[in-house]
């Protein structure tokens, strides 16, 4: 620098490293900083990101909701829809129906109580149509064929407490 005498080998270390002590503390001090920050929004998040995505109430279209079962109320497709649903419900329904299965602990929404005024009020179309489309956590069961969809509507009715 100007006017100044040059400095030492030991005056340049010595200046050097509290620099980088002086970085050190800054950097530590932004850190901690934005840690802060960051906990706080998670914190936020958690506290008020769950209301947003809690689900709406699931409703079936109107036009799905006066659909009648084609198929008779009779043993066979009671049996029919049983053998679907331990097939393909009772991970998350449970081997009563009640949304107890083995994997209902982790999923949310929890599944439906079959056996529950909730789920026994509803019509057969809506059921069907619920099974058809699904809804995040459940999966579409669209792919099985129509005559086993009704069949496991009629035995969702016949588990009424």
């Amino acid at each position: 620098m100007r006017g100044e005498e040059p400095l030492c080998a030991e005056e340049v270390a010595a200046r050097g490293a509290q620099g980088h002590e002086a970085t050190a503390q800054a950097t530590t001090k932004a850190g901690s900083h934005w840690r802060l920050t960051a906990t706080i929004a998670v914190v936020v998040g958690l506290a008020f990101g769950g209301v947003a995505l809690a689900q709406a109430p699931w409703l079936a279209p109107a036009g799905e909701k006066g659909k009648k079962n084609p198929l008779p109320a009779d043993n066979a497709s009671f049996d029919l829809g049983r053998k679907v649903a331990e097939t393909n419900c009772v991970p998350c329904h449970g081997n009563r129906y009640r949304g107890d299965g083995p994997a209902a602990e982790a999923l949310n929404p929890k599944p439906a109580d079959w056996t529950s005024p909730r789920v026994q009020e509803q019509t057969e179309g809506e059921l069907f149509w619920k099974i058809a489309a699904g809804r995040n956590p459940m999966p579409s069961w669209k792919h099985l064929p129509e005559k086993e969809r009704w069949a496991v509507v009629r035995f969702i009715k016949s588990l009424k407490n």
